[in-house]
């Protein structure tokens, strides 16, 4: 058995079992139930990594076991977002179909308020809307929905930004229509609270913001996913193959342009494995891989993970009180980052987006951002 009897010791009585493997308590077999974040297997690794609910590095409970919900508040301003390390969630609101599809057990409020600053939204365009799906079941939710959730939570925490990847799920080939109805949604509700612009930000310039990539083919209406630094080795047919292509890009992340905001998926599924089986054998990985370096200014970049554990979370979080202690502060009028990337395919029909980049007054003498511009790439 992997696991002490903690006995009287004050902590988990009536026989409890801390796992080692898992760092997290055991009940007893006859007090296990299914639902709760028990801790019990097999007397092997594999058979307790296989029961376990909740650990520091997975949960597939349905809330986190701890809240994080204005980390960003206390960073300066002028950080620019690819010096930061965020966790995210990828198919952020996949919580439907099955073992083989399930990729989160955190609503979409529960993930923001246990720190998740990377939403991963696949929509397809049916009767006229934006439907969330993964793969092609319905996830119960709209773009606009996701929109309204999202701008909620950050009017309660202002000092917060969320980065969100919208992405066409499953186009053979990409229906006429979709982005012109991205911009209507984007336009619509995000009201003045939404950076769509090419160039990468500050902080500073995002707070109260969603800041959109996109991952159109022709249309800007954000940040272009395909500049950036990606690892999404997503179809795995080997675990530990997964992770060492992980743990690369995240040692790039740390030793890499700074200009350059690097995303590691940490996530997978696979003929013969499901996103769950991925995330109990990643996560604790990863978990330890960033434990190792806690304590140093480390950037690790955006880590995109299924069924996170508040633990990864937290050392992902951390990570920034450090980094933010070696940047200097600089003034709040500090320009944008423009983006570097060996692959970019050149101006981007700049003349027709400048008009973009000026702000304009709201109410209370707030920079609002403009309103999604749509043109084309070239």
């Amino acid at each position: 058995m992997v696991g002490i009897p903690l006995g009287r010791s004050g902590i988990g009585m009536h026989g409890a079992m801390w796992c080692f493997h898992c760092s997290c308590y055991a009940s007893p077999p006859w007090q296990a139930s299914v639902g709760l974040a028990r801790c019990w297997g097999i007397h092997s690794p594999s058979g307790m990594e296989a029961q376990c609910c909740r650990s520091a590095a997975f949960d597939c409970t349905p809330q986190p076991a701890a809240c994080c919900p204005d980390w960003m508040a206390g960073l300066p301003d002028a950080l620019p977002l690819s010096l930061l390390s965020i966790p995210g969630t990828h198919d952020s609101l996949s919580l439907f179909g099955g073992r083989r599809l399930r990729c989160q057990s955190w609503g979409l409020e529960a993930q923001l308020a246990a720190g998740v600053r990377f939403l991963d939204v696949r929509c397809k365009l049916a009767r006229g809307e934006l439907h969330v799906y993964h793969l092609c079941t319905f996830q119960r939710a709209s773009l606009r929905g996701v929109l309204r959730r999202t701008l909620r939570f950050l009017r309660a925490h202002p000092g917060e930004a969320v980065l969100m990847r919208i992405k066409e799920e499953l186009p053979i080939f990409s229906r006429p229509g979709f982005a012109a109805q991205l911009q209507r949604c984007l336009l619509e509700e995000g009201q003045g609270s939404v950076w769509c612009q090419e160039e990468m930000p500050t902080l500073g310039q995002v707070r109260g913001k969603i800041v959109v990539l996109e991952a159109l083919a022709q249309e800007v209406l954000g940040i272009p996913y395909e500049q950036l630094s990606i690892s999404d080795a997503w179809n795995v047919l080997s675990l530990e193959r997964k992770w060492m292509q992980a743990r690369r890009h995240l040692e790039r992340a740390a030793s890499g342009d700074p200009a350059t905001m690097h995303l590691t998926f940490c996530s997978g599924n696979g003929l013969f494995t499901c996103p769950e089986e991925v995330a109990r054998f990643v996560n604790p990985r990863c978990y330890q891989h960033l434990r190792r370096r806690r304590g140093q200014p480390v950037c690790w970049g955006v880590v995109i993970m299924d069924f996170p554990g508040a633990g990864l979370l937290q050392l992902i979080v951390e990570s920034n009180g450090l980094q933010a202690s070696r940047h200097i502060t600089a003034a709040p009028s500090s320009p944008t980052v423009p983006l570097r990337h060996p692959h970019s395919r050149g101006d981007r029909c700049r003349s027709q987006h400048s008009s973009a980049h000026c702000p304009r007054r709201g109410p209370l003498g707030r920079t609002l951002l403009p309103a999604p511009c749509l043109c084309r790439r070239t």
